[in-house]
This record gives structure tokens, C-alpha cells and sequence, in this order.
């Protein structure tokens, strides 16, 4: 049997992407986001169209995916509401978001030198993919990107000896579904951008009780 629903959030369930971008400052942006999905070298990326990240990307046209294993949750959720973004929209205020320009540093995560674009690579990332920009798509009021991989990193122990190849009983990304995180489909943390965005059925009844999702009549 199936209920028609009117879904407010259609995530599914993506990788979490740390993306790096160039600030107009010459720093560098983190951001994490788990709109993304790839095709040969490229990857199509869906960012909201006044977020710092995006206005980087498209100014500079370039940028590093540094694909989050699971283990990396607490740090990734550090930066879910935060931005580099000095002036914030009302929607962002409401949700929580504050300005942070020390990304790196609140997050707990360690910077990389990248081998041909200007963004600096998170460290801790056993995936990390520099990228230039391909094209850009209006897609509402968020952005659809397309980049193209320039150069792959992959940890040492991810790769299937004597190949060019991930071994995927060796790699565990951190999967973001309706706004929490998951690792090995189980559910990790509860979510700080999941309690902004008001979304039900909160982390800790995935770990004891059934998910109370709140009555609409």
C-alpha cells in the first residue's frame, strides 16, 4: 500500500561532499553538501544559488570534493550551520546559520596543499577530487554545477592493489538521508541541519524507539 505525500525534502540519500572553494580573500572555504553525483569524470553538484561556495565556484571555477567517510560525522556536522557568508539571508538567520570564516579551524579538520587548483584539500578525507567548472544551470533558486575532475587522491588503503580502482568493502562514505547521517546504512548522529530544517522523527528514535513523526490533523 502507498499514501500520496506532498515530500518537503527529496534526499534520498547522497554522499556528504566537503567542498573546498577560494574565498575573494584568498582563503578557503569548507562546506559540506550531499547534492552531488558523478558520471565519468564529472560530477553535477546542487548548491543554493547565494551560498558563498557557489558564488566561489562560479568566480573562480574551481574547487575540491572531499568525499567524508563515516567516521568523520562530528566534524562534518560542526559546519552544518555555519557560513562564510558575512551578510545572511532571513531563511538562514531562521534556520540558525551563523558566520564563520574559520571553517578549518571550528570543524577540526586539517588543510591540504592541492596539486593544481587554489583550494586547499581537507586532509582527513580519504577521497579528495579537484575540480574545474564546467557550466553552470539556474535550477530554481539553487544552482546545478558541473565540474570535471583534474586529479583524484585516494588513500592508500582504499585502492584494489595493482589497479585504478576504489574497493568499495573498504570505503565507507557518510551518506546523508532526509537530513541525518548515516554510515553502513546505520544511523550515526543526529543532525544539527536536520533540527534546523525541523525535520521529524529526530536521530535518538532511530537508536531506541520507532520514529514518532508528528500527527497533521
Amino acid at each position: 500500500m502507498h499514501s500520496t505525500v506532498s515530500l518537503k525534502v527529496h534526499y534520498y540519500g547522497t554522499p556528504v561532499v566537503l567542498i573546498s572553494s577560494t574565498n575573494p580573500d584568498g582563503t578557503t572555504n569548507v562546506a559540506p553538501m550531499s547534492s552531488a553525483w558523478w558520471l565519468n569524470d564529472c560530477a553535477m553538484l546542487g548548491l543554493g544559488g547565494s551560498s558563498r561556495t557557489t558564488k566561489n565556484l562560479l568566480r573562480t571555477g574551481v574547487c575540491v570534493l572531499n568525499l567524508a567517510s563515516a567516521d568523520l560525522v562530528d566534524h562534518v556536522d560542526r559546519l552544518a550551520l555555519l557560513t562564510a557568508e558575512p551578510v545572511l539571508s532571513d531563511n538562514k538567520r531562521r534556520t540558525g546559520y551563523r558566520y564563520e570564516p574559520r571553517k578549518f579551524e571550528v570543524s577540526g579538520l586539517t588543510r591540504q596543499k592541492s596539486d593544481l587548483v587554489t583550494p586547499e584539500r581537507v586532509a582527513e578525507c580519504p577521497i579528495q577530487l579537484e575540480c574545474e567548472v564546467v557550466d553552470s544551470h539556474d535550477f530554481g533558486t539553487a544552482q546545478a554545477i558541473q565540474v570535471r575532475v583534474l586529479r583524484s587522491h585516494v588513500e592508500d588503503s582504499l585502492i584494489i592493489p595493482g589497479t585504478a580502482y576504489v574497493d568499495p568493502r573498504s570505503w565507507d562514505p557518510l551518506i546523508m538521508k532526509f537530513c541525518d547521517f548515516f554510515g553502513e546504512s546505520r544511523p550515526l548522529a543526529p543532525s544539527r541541519l536536520a533540527a534546523g530544517w525541523s525535520m521529524p522523527g529526530r536521530m535518538r528514535n532511530y537508536f531506541d524507539d520507532p520514529i514518532e513523526i508528528p500527527s497533521t490533523t
